[in-house]
């Protein structure tokens, strides 16, 4: 199973990095990238400056490497990467990045919405948001 968890907010040069790596890889036509990124939303007046994320590692693994399956077996993709992080992420920086790669642009379009829906509805990551006081509450996904 790859690597999914990565500690704090997902920095911009590991997004770059991972795009360069598949310059190499000639039978790519299309890539599509979805990047989440912390809100500042007010929530009872209190504003949130960030999230702390906290996840069942092995559950959240097992389950994410059945969702890299189904997206195999329903998009014809070259490759796809998701990464999501764990830890304290600031407002405005990045908590998720898939990455999905296919000859053609439809599959990737089509495959990068599924993934993130899946992920969202399926595996057990979590997020607490931290208002400016400290005070935090569980984060409820919309």
């Amino acid at each position: 199973m790859k690597k999914t968890f990565l500690e704090g907010a997902i920095a911009s040069e590991f997004i770059a990095e991972s795009i360069a790596k598949h310059q190499s890889k000639h039978s790519i036509g299309a890539h599509n990238i979805f990047l989440g990124q912390v809100r500042g939303d007010e929530v009872d007046g209190k504003q949130v400056i960030a999230i702390e994320y906290s996840a069942y590692e092995e559950m959240a693994n097992e389950k994410l490497h059945e969702i890299r399956e189904s997206a195999f077996e329903k998009f014809d993709l070259t490759c796809l990467h998701i990464y999501h992080s764990l830890g304290r992420v600031k407002v405005g920086e990045i908590c998720i990045f898939v990455f999905v790669s296919a000859k053609r642009r439809k599959q990737v379009y089509e495959a990068t919405e599924y993934l993130v829906n899946q992920v969202k509805e399926q595996v057990p990551i979590f997020g607490k948001e931290i208002f400016e006081n400290e005070a935090h509450q569980w984060k409820v996904n919309s």
